[in-house]
């Protein structure tokens, strides 16, 4: 009667290797057969603790902390300049799970930068955005966009605060035009001012004011028609 023996599946001995080795704690830099690298802290094989990660291919590195495998705490991501052969900031602070998650600074490529709150390594919550043309937004955010109370002021002087919806204003909000020295304060959709009040504000120091001052204009009840025209605004809103 011939005998079977139950079939045992064998790793690569590289993998079994490793898999022996069971890294823990503090260890000498580990190279990947892809040219990768990493100096720092195991735990039960995972990198966890402080550690420095290298990706040959992409050219980065991160230097921080991580929890079982992932970045996980406080960390710097840097990536290659290519003409220079140097590394250059790109994000430092907060992560989880692998993703930018807390209160962090992000470096553009193109001089922007965005100081705030992270979730998901997406713009969410509080945040500061200085773009590349000069313009400020200072407010909240949802997935990338201005979304929430913020204020912008734009490199010309301009400046508006209220509310944002999906990156535009949407919503109560004031805008100031710096060089007529007029200030609108109504209501907005999808970025364009639908109804509201426009008022001389230091005419006198403004650049460009219009030729004429506005009338004022004298209605029985202002207060209904700015309701009745909003009413009509947010019923498409």
């Amino acid at each position: 009667m011939p005998i079977y023996k139950p079939f045992k599946k064998t790793l690569p001995p590289s993998v079994q290797k490793d898999k022996d080795s069971q890294k823990c704690g503090l260890r000498h830099t580990v190279y990947s057969v892809c040219g990768n690298e990493y100096t720092g802290e195991w735990l039960d094989n995972k990198k966890h603790g402080n550690g420095i990660q290298v990706w040959k291919k992409a050219g980065a590195i991160y230097h921080g902390e991580w929890k079982y495998g992932k970045r996980d705490g406080y960390g710097t991501y840097s990536v290659q300049v290519p003409e220079r052969k140097e590394y250059t900031r790109k994000y430092c602070g907060q992560w989880k799970n692998g993703k930018k998650h807390g209160y962090g600074t992000y470096f553009f490529d193109n001089s922007a930068v965005y100081e705030g709150e992270w979730a998901d390594d997406q713009h969410n919550g509080w945040g500061r955005m200085y773009y590349e043309n000069g313009d400020v937004y200072e407010g909240e955010w949802l997935n990338h966009k201005n979304h929430g109370q913020g204020i912008i002021r734009f490199s010309n002087g301009n400046w508006y605060e209220g509310s944002w919806r999906d990156g535009k204003r949407n919503g109560d909000g004031k805008f100031y035009y710096s060089d007529k020295g007029l200030l609108y304060e109504g209501f907005w959709v999808d970025g364009i001012a639908k109804c509201g009040t426009l008022v001389d504000v230091g005419r006198e120091s403004a650049p460009s004011p219009p030729e004429f001052p506005f009338p004022e204009i004298k209605l029985v009840d202002m207060e209904l028609v700015l309701r009745d025209a909003r009413a009509a605004c947010q019923s498409h809103y």
